[in-house]
């Protein structure tokens, strides 16, 4: 009783503060943000581009959401990217279940029935939804955070066109398709004292990487939780290793999407 009493009181403490999650306002003068459709292999796929408004080709960035679906954190995590000089597109992978809720409790439980094949497909539209508008110079990379970096992961197997993959404290995929990799990833950790399982399992993935000569960097952030990147959470934002881990990004995404 005791144990489920702590719980219970912690969870307010693990709910999202989305009035923290405008870092980059969706009136910021170097970008242009929509809500928008694409089609996917499921049907119509919701989600959120962001564009610098500098004129030029460039790369482009798909963004999948961690287990709350495509919240105001992930949009903002598009536009942070457009400041960056990419086109992002944060997609909504609950679309064939009507789209993301306005709430989180809601939005996880809907995870259990999404089906993961038709998803990566729609991810990979979501790629060629990207690389043919004429902003676009053709290079593709994802950027995924906790489920959506487990995603990351996988999506790196099956679009072999992808250039480049920052996987944020994600679960790694079939290590027996590892060497159909061609993207170069960037795979994120939390400590891997407070994150076990995923500290784990990332070490055979590293092994699994190297032997199969696919081109990535795997760091731990000492003292950062699971979810370390996400500043509406509180008592898991860790400021010091989000702004390393995006430095590392943006330099994995200039190298590959220039």
């Amino acid at each position: 009783v005791g144990s489920l009493a702590a719980a219970a009181a912690l969870l307010p403490l693990l709910q999202s503060n989305y009035a923290l999650a405008a870092t980059i306002s969706e009136t910021d003068a170097r970008i242009t943000t929509q809500r928008l459709t694409y089609p996917g292999a499921s049907g119509p796929v919701k989600a959120y581009l962001a564009e610098p408004k500098a004129p030029g080709k460039r790369g482009g960035v798909v963004v999948i959401h961690q287990n709350r679906g495509l919240n105001p954190h992930i949009e903002d995590i598009a536009r942070r990217l457009a400041t960056e000089g990419y086109n992002a597109l944060a997609i909504d992978l609950l679309s064939p279940q009507g789209g993301t809720p306005n709430d989180d409790d809601k939005a996880m439980a809907m995870f259990k029935d999404v089906n993961m094949d038709l998803a990566l497909k729609d991810a990979d539209a979501a790629s060629a939804f990207l690389r043919a508008r004429p902003e676009s110079n053709g290079k593709i990379g994802a950027m995924g955070f906790c489920w959506g970096g487990g995603f990351v992961n996988t999506m790196a197997i099956t679009d072999p066109d992808l250039k480049a993959g920052a996987a944020y404290y994600g679960t790694p995929p079939d290590l027996n398709d590892v060497s159909k990799i061609k993207a170069e990833l960037l795979l994120n950790f939390a400590d891997a004292k407070l994150d076990a399982r995923n500290g784990q399992l990332a070490p055979p993935y590293d092994e699994a990487l190297t032997k199969a000569g696919i081109k990535h960097q795997m760091y731990f952030y000492e003292g950062a939780n699971h979810a370390f990147n996400d500043d509406t959470q509180a008592p898991r934002y860790n400021a010091d290793a989000a702004k390393l881990a995006w430095s590392r990004s943006m330099d994995l995404f200039k190298r590959n999407l220039s």
